[in-house]
């Protein structure tokens, strides 16, 4: 080598260390400049565990109690022999180290350092069971533990309905409570569920697939393998994987009830979903003319006005687990979905009116944003509220079910609007005050997603945070 490289060497090896040293000027600067907090959310985080609700206190302080008494037992067994040896060896230790430290800085001295000493140790045993637990996940173990605590506390909801509005309105509420069931109809004849349903002879597993998904808490892709739909294959095409999934368990566990227990666990549900009838069951509808239509997806297609929807055969039982928990319910929601092919058939069950009736739970109808055409032509609010009670008055129920009404306030002019008006639906509107002098609590609120999307939805958070306000404010009234 010679003397100009090697020079040059040196030369690059004194800059790198420098700015080395420089970096480490910058570090303590900052670190000294800037307030450091996160000693201080280390220990506040430790701290938390100490929260009510949490259930680690009250086990913290048994097993305090049963090391103790573990203690104790053996003292006694022993003749409190090793009692006198541990208070001897304890004076010993007193007496040799107060000779070299001072009591006033001793005493302090050991009792921080046992502080210490159960930090690390607890701080190290929670990461640890952080790591077995979510191994991936960012959430911190005591905050999950929290939320979890929170929802436990939540009311017990019973939501009623099906279609992609039930699974919207599951996927808000699961926000505020675990303790929800949904009660989803099971009389859709189209698409994968019909196709099921025809060669297999199992209940429709479409929108209790739906339903399972808005409330699983499991991985994301596993949800999304769920409600993965093939888009080719021969036999495939037009099937989700749900579907199949649900009518081999159904075929295996001999119902469909029991299928979606083992569903549930797969995808960790929060809460439960129950079919509104454990049998197989057709729906119909005579339109206003005297035509009688047969099939949930000839219904949905129909143009004319529907004078009266029942099922073949008729009065089909409920599943005891829907009434007991429409019996504990503490919040009652119908809705949002199609009018009489999602919400009216699963009040064709009179087991479940019956228990409508009886419960004294806040009870809240969730209106569409839009009519359906060849469905609801032109109805209002009230008119879909009256249409549900002349349903139910046709079996003899002249008593209202619902006492809270919940729609959405009136729409901004926009091109999706627009769009659906150009295809025969309108706006839902709400005659609020005519609602209102027939004794129904009426809430307007903006449901709908703000986000740009190919068709008019309600928004999972708004929709639940709207209904939870409903429930808060006829919970104080009652």
């Amino acid at each position: 080598m010679n003397l100009y490289n090697f020079f040059k060497l040196e030369k690059n090896k004194l800059e790198v260390l420098m700015n080395n040293r420089k970096k480490r000027a910058r570090r303590f600067y900052k670190y000294f400049k800037e307030p450091n907090f996160s000693l201080l959310k280390k220990i506040l985080r430790m701290l938390s565990w100490l929260l009510p609700g949490l259930l680690i206190k009250r086990w913290m302080i048994t097993s305090a109690l049963g090391f103790l008494t573990t203690l104790l037992g053996l003292a006694i067994w022993t003749n409190l022999r090793p009692i006198y040896w541990l208070i001897e060896v304890f004076f010993w230790l007193m007496n040799g180290l107060t000779s070299v430290l001072p009591e006033a800085l001793f005493g302090p001295l050991i009792f921080f350092i046992g502080l210490l000493l159960i930090g690390i140790g607890q701080n190290r045993s929670i990461n640890s069971i952080q790591k077995a637990l979510v191994p991936e996940k960012s959430t911190f173990l005591v905050d999950a533990l929290r939320v979890k605590s929170k929802l436990k506390r939540g009311p017990n909801i019973v939501a009623i309905g099906g279609g992609t509005g039930l699974s919207t309105l599951l996927k808000g509420l699961k926000s505020y409570s675990s303790n929800i069931t949904a009660i989803v109809t099971v009389s859709d004849d189209g698409g994968s569920s019909g196709i099921l349903r025809k060669q297999l002879g199992v209940q429709p597993p479409g929108d209790i697939r739906n339903c399972l998904a808005a409330l699983s808490n499991e991985e994301p892709t596993l949800t999304r393998l769920f409600q993965y739909r093939f888009s080719g294959g021969t036999g495939l095409e037009g099937h989700s994987f749900g579907n199949l999934f649900l009518s081999a368990l159904t075929t295996i566990t001999g119902s469909l009830e029991k299928a979606v227990q083992a569903s549930s666990k797969v995808l960790a549900v929060q809460g439960q979903v129950l079919p509104a009838t454990n049998i197989d069951v057709m729906l119909w509808a005579e339109l206003e003319d005297g035509e009688k239509i047969f099939g949930e997806s000839k219904i949905s297609k129909s143009k004319k006005s529907i004078a009266r929807i029942g099922y073949l055969p008729e009065n089909p039982p409920a599943l005891p687990s829907a009434l007991e928990s429409i019996k504990e319910a503490d919040l009652i929601v119908l809705g949002p979905g199609s009018l009489y092919t999602s919400l009216l058939p699963n009040l064709l069950v009179p087991e479940i009116v019956d228990a409508l009736l009886r419960s004294n739970a806040p009870k809240i109808y969730i209106s569409n944003l839009m009519t359906q055409p060849g469905e609801t032509d032109g109805l209002d609010v009230y008119q879909h509220v009256k249409s549900i009670e002349k349903q139910l008055s046709n079996f003899g129920v002249n008593t209202r079910i619902f006492n809270a009404i919940l729609s959405q306030i009136q729409f901004d002019k926009s091109p999706l609007v627009d769009y659906y008006e150009s295809r025969g639906a309108e706006p839902v509107r709400c005659n609020k005050e005519r609602l209102l002098t027939e004794g129904y609590y009426v809430l307007q609120a903006p449901l709908y997603s703000k986000r740009i999307t190919p068709t008019l939805r309600h928004d999972p958070r708004r929709l639940a945070r709207a209904v939870m306000f409903i429930y808060r404010k006829l919970k104080k009234l009652n």
